[in-house]
């Protein structure tokens, strides 16, 4: 894509985002959004269908760019990227870009942001479940609801709390509830 329409959308994204900081989604405008951008309406309606089309890309992006912040190699190429590892990234990464995730998952007019991240989650905890096994006698389906659900709830409660442990202890309090209810192995729990 050429640069110059990356470019623009991202001023469009960062200026939507900005706008969702100070005022309810149904409140704003693409006028809103164009004069933050410092684009043309129309501009806007190159990129995106409308305001709605505009939120779904937006919360797609920001979502891609946890899960890329997340999944980046491991230093050497042999060693797996561990549990831990992806988690404490995800979390560090949040810390860097707080302000951004915490409108996203705070807004009371944009909740598609924490359901687009907890059906993450589910893939995530069952792709894991799938490689390490759950504790016998559990429910799959059920695991994967329970864990899923409250790891969303833990980042919301760290992010809405304004970030009271830094990422290293949430992510060692986090493993340590994982391990309760999944078998990982020694090479996975990091």
């Amino acid at each position: 894509m050429d640069r110059r329409v990356l470019k623009t959308r991202k001023a469009i994204i960062e200026a939507f985002v900005g706008l969702l900081e100070e005022q309810d989604f149904e409140q704003i405008t693409i006028n809103d959004i164009a004069d933050r951008a410092n684009v043309n309406r129309g501009t806007i309606y190159l990129h995106y269908a409308d305001k709605f089309d505009l939120l779904d890309q937006c919360i797609e992006t920001y979502l891609q760019h946890l899960l890329e912040a997340c999944m980046m190699d491991s230093p050497t190429a042999s060693a797996p990227v561990t549990t831990k590892d992806a988690l404490l990234r995800a979390f560090r990464y949040l810390e860097q870009h707080a302000t951004t995730y915490t409108t996203l998952l705070t807004k009371k007019g944009i909740p598609a942001f924490r359901s687009k991240l907890m059906t993450l989650l589910v893939q995530g905890v069952e792709e894991q479940m799938d490689a390490c096994g759950i504790q016998e006698g559990m429910k799959k389906e059920i695991t994967i609801q329970f864990l899923a659900s409250a790891a969303v709830g833990l980042l919301e409660w760290w992010i809405m709390n304004s970030m009271p442990y830094p990422a290293e202890e949430i992510v060692d309090q986090l493993i340590s509830l994982l391990e309760l209810h999944l078998n990982l192995p020694s090479s996975v729990k990091g």
